[in-house]
């Protein structure tokens, strides 16, 4: 029997994804809501990321923070492997206060994108191991969160500040708030305080996107979430802002490199 390119797997702590990957997709330029973890381990790809683009192989961990805009596609043929953990921000901030207390707050970031590091990437699988083998075990949760700090305190440092960021910050957040509301480009610019043509050249900056793209990604992330609770295909589509659900089909696919029935099939 052909294996699956994503397999989805139960994990022992809410708020943890995770997921195995076998393929050569190209993925195009998309975002999660999650902090995203993982480890190559077969073949090679190069990515385009927040943080510039960057090349990958066997053993590199490969890591990317919250709405970072970033893409994938493999070296050659052969494609690639890999083990990925998607953790929610919620579960991550009080742990990072504790790996970093002082006044950090919620300013903490993956510092790099991909690392080789034979012993960061046995602690990634170990983390991946315990998050996944018996999910239901009554001392699962434990072990995770252990691994977890081990984990985490060596990837989080400081969150830059930058000013483009927080000058499109009220726009960013309305469409955050109601990714299905129909915004206009006047709406966000006044939201912002700025021209329309300086939001699109400030928002671009700051996300890498423009604010239709970075709508369209967030109605993406919608329609991943409600497939999770498992919302019938033919309801998603309208309930998550898109016209159809050819739309849905059609971008869902650029970005995650699989259909959405594909993705429900992975997911179980």
């Amino acid at each position: 029997m052909q294996q699956k390119p994503f397999r989805f797997l139960p994990t022992a702590l809410p708020g943890i994804e995770a997921m195995q990957a076998d393929s050569r997709l190209v993925f195009g330029r998309h975002m999660h809501l999650q902090f995203g973890l993982g480890v190559i381990e077969r073949g090679a790809q190069k990515s385009a990321s927040g943080r510039g683009i960057v090349e990958s192989g066997p053993g590199d961990t490969i890591t990317v923070n919250p709405g970072e805009v970033h893409d994938g596609m493999p070296l050659d043929e052969r494609g690639r492997a890999w083990r990925m953990l998607y953790l929610e921000p919620a579960l991550v901030a009080p742990l990072a206060a504790e790996v970093h207390p002082g006044p950090l707050g919620s300013a903490f970031e993956f510092h790099a994108p991909t690392m080789r590091d034979a012993r960061l990437a046995a602690q990634v699988l170990a983390l991946f191991d315990a998050a996944t083998h018996r999910p239901n075990h009554s001392a699962a949760a434990l072990h995770v969160e252990e691994c977890l700090l081990h984990v985490l305190s060596g990837l989080l440092r400081p969150k830059g500040h930058q000013q483009s960021a927080a000058t499109i910050t009220r726009a960013r957040t309305m469409m955050d708030d109601d990714p299905t509301e129909p915004w206009s480009l006047a709406q966000l610019a006044d939201a912002a305080n700025l021209s329309r043509y300086q939001l699109v050249r400030q928002f671009a900056q700051a996300t890498g996107l423009t604010p239709h793209a970075y709508l369209l990604q967030r109605r993406l992330q919608l329609a991943r979430h409600l497939m999770g609770a498992g919302t019938p295909l033919a309801d998603v589509a309208a309930a998550s802002g898109f016209a159809d659900q050819s739309h849905l089909t059609r971008l869902f696919t650029r970005s995650f490199g699989i259909t959405p029935g594909a993705y429900v099939r992975a997911r179980g």
